[in-house]
């Protein structure tokens, strides 16, 4: 059994949930979010609280109910207080710059990098390096900033790149003068 998967969710005040087949559909006042949920397991609505259970004790089940718990959890999570995630943009000349439902990034290249925006995310520039990308869905969220990161990565020589605020990249060593 899941210990993650035992605990129960609360709900806020202001979030409506409802559950039908394996849709779970939350609303609050960030947004509306509906995801589905694995075969085999059941959720049970009491006051104020969720609870997950499995529909039977079958051994591929039981490796569910942990992730049910959790996607439940973290669609609550997001329409009460929503995710971000910090990217650090390093380099000389490189920059960002949001228009209207664009992101224009200035990578290095020889163009300007463009990416759409999704609808329901956020994305702001501070001091032109520092991009914090918002919602409400922690699954869009991370998805949108590993896109992004991945249009230029850090290499490891200068650390010249996208890279997440607190990510630490490991340096290596340049060439050696032939003596």
């Amino acid at each position: 059994m899941s210990r993650i998967g035992k605990k129960a969710v609360e709900i806020p005040k202001g979030v409506s949930v409802s559950i039908k087949d394996n849709l779970f559909t939350c609303a609050g006042p960030l947004g509306k979010l509906t995801k589905m949920l694995p075969e085999g397991i059941a959720v049970n609505i009491e006051g104020s609280a969720l609870s997950v259970e499995l529909k039977d004790n079958g051994p591929d089940f039981k490796k569910y109910m942990g992730l049910a718990r959790t996607i439940i959890a973290n669609s609550v999570n997001g329409v009460v207080k929503g995710f971000s995630k910090d990217l650090e943009i390093i380099g000389i000349g490189y920059k960002a710059e949001v228009k209207s439902k664009n992101l224009s990034l200035n990578l290095g290249y020889s163009h300007p990098v463009n990416f759409v925006i999704p609808e329901g995310i956020g994305i702001s520039v501070e001091k032109n390096t520092l991009l914090k990308i918002s919602g409400y869905d922690k699954e869009l969220v991370g998805l949108v900033a590993s896109r992004i990161r991945s249009l230029r990565k850090p290499e490891p020589y200068k650390g010249k790149g996208i890279k997440y605020l607190n990510e630490v990249i490991k340096r290596k060593i340049g060439k050696a003068s032939g003596k």
